[in-house]
C-alpha cells in the first residue's frame, strides 16, 4: 500500500505504481531508526533514575 496515495502495489515494489513515488525504506534506515529508538529508550531510563535520586536527595534535605 502507497502512503502517499493508497494504492496497492505489489510485494517488494520500490516506487508506487499509481503515482510514481518511492515507496521502499531501506533496510539500513530501518537498524538506524531501531538503534535510535533503543538508544531513546536507554536515556529515558538514566533520566528517570537521575530524576528519582535527585528526588530523594531533595527529601533527605528536607528532612534534615
Amino acid at each position: 500500500m502507497c502512503p502517499y496515495c493508497r494504492s496497492g502495489n505489489q510485494e517488494g515494489a520500490l516506487v508506487c505504481a499509481s503515482c510514481a513515488r518511492d515507496i521502499a525504506v531501506p533496510a539500513t534506515l530501518i537498524a538506524e531508526r531501531d538503534d535510535l529508538l533503543r538508544k531513546r529508550d536507554e536515556l529515558r531510563d538514566e533520566l528517570r533514575r537521575a530524576r528519582d535520586e535527585v528526588e530523594a536527595i531533595m527529601k533527605r534535605r528536607k528532612s534534615r
